[in-house]
């Protein structure tokens, strides 16, 4: 069958119709950019973001880090006047991943209620205080969380003498909380929960509701359970005192940084990841100069600064994680020393094991690659 000669028109226009865009195309010259194909940046290109907050520390030649004002095991002073504790050391770390100096830092001693603005205001550059990871204080706009060296959970300390075997029995009882911090909320939804009445005794400081529970002013004190630990260890006669079994809450504590340097946040961050890295790669305090020269893991040579360039990637020197983890040891070193068998708090690893230890805990070092 034969075209009809309007369908022949037709054809003809829209091959005009092709070739004329072909020509337009091929006329553009430099655009024809446009259509090439998108390739990735190359790795390591990428240069950080100056930190205002670290161009500040080093500045002033010292990190500000917030602490707790008096908790054993976590920041208190010893008989000589020196800040000693877990959070005290990892403020360590960080000055010696900065500075190469552990003792280029400040404590700031701060309650559970001006802690964060302390924060806020530029008072300190870093809290490192017992401080639990919360949705509201995630979501409030002016604080980031660089991630939990302790997980924790709220319990209930009270004396042997009243021969409780579970937290259920306190119906009518007096319970010493810190205001200001979780502890309050979480006593107040377990109790409600199950309909048990009790009676809230709200104090401004954890060292007053411990001081209240010594006192006899509660029946109960409820706080974190390493704090509860902490604080049997001040009373007169602390096998007069037991834990009951319940853990009512997740408290997964950690640093805080101020929302808006997120470079910061990040030299924070990684150098709790590494302490946690050296712990499992058998990286000490010891033998971290060994490593640093003659590690073939590649992985060990990366954190160590031997491979790579992820000092500069945070603004520090290519030996921050070394010049960290000889300055207060690994992750395991620091929790040992300052709250597991080597101190008066003799607290067992349980969740803050290695994740990959038998019987496996939470702690979980991201990669460095």
């Amino acid at each position: 069958m034969g075209l009809s000669s309007d369908r022949i028109s037709l054809w003809a226009a829209s091959l005009a119709a092709v070739l004329l865009l072909a020509a337009c195309g091929r006329d553009a010259g430099p655009d024809e950019a446009d259509d090439a194909p998108l390739t990735a940046p190359t790795a390591g290109a990428a240069q950080p973001v100056a930190s205002p907050t670290l161009a500040a520390i080093r500045q002033r030649g010292r990190l500000n880090c917030g602490v707790h004002q008096g908790l054993v095991g976590f920041a208190s002073t010893d008989n000589r006047g020196e800040w000693r504790g877990f959070d005290a050391d990892f403020c360590r770390g960080l000055a010696a991943a900065i500075f190469g100096d552990a003792d280029a830092v400040r404590f700031v001693p701060l309650t559970a209620e001006t802690r964060f603005q302390a924060l806020i205001d530029g008072r300190i550059d870093v809290l490192w205080r017992n401080t639990s990871w919360t949705m509201e204080r995630d979501t409030s706009g002016q604080l980031s969380f660089a991630g939990v060296n302790y997980y924790d959970g709220q319990g209930f300390l009270v004396r042997r003498s009243l021969d409780l075997a579970s937290a259920a029995e306190l119906n009518g009882a007096r319970v010493c909380v810190q205001a200001g911090s979780t502890s309050a909320l979480n006593a107040e939804d377990y109790f409600r929960s199950r309909g048990i009445e009790y009676e809230a005794v709200v104090l401004p400081s954890e060292e007053a509701a411990r001081q209240a529970y010594g006192r006899e002013d509660c029946d109960a004190f409820s706080a974190d359970i390493s704090a509860l630990a902490a604080a049997r260890t001040t009373l007169s006669d602390p096998a007069q005192h037991v834990m009951l079994p319940e853990v009512i809450s997740k408290e997964p504590l950690g640093p805080v940084t101020r929302r808006g340097d997120e470079q910061w946040t990040s030299v924070v961050r990684w150098t709790l990841n590494a302490l946690i890295l050296a712990e499992e790669y058998g990286v000490t305090r010891a033998n971290v100069d060994e490593q640093a020269e003659g590690a073939r893991d590649p992985r060990v040579r990366r954190l160590l600064g031997a491979e790579g360039e992820f000092g500069q990637r945070l603004g520090l020197p290519a030996t921050w994680a070394a010049d960290a983890v000889g300055a207060v040891g690994n992750y395991g070193e620091i929790f040992e020393r300052n709250l597991g068998s080597q101190s008066p708090l003799d607290l067992a690893r349980g969740l803050n094991a290695q994740w990959n230890a038998r019987p496996g805990g939470l702690i979980y070092g991201l990669p460095v690659r």
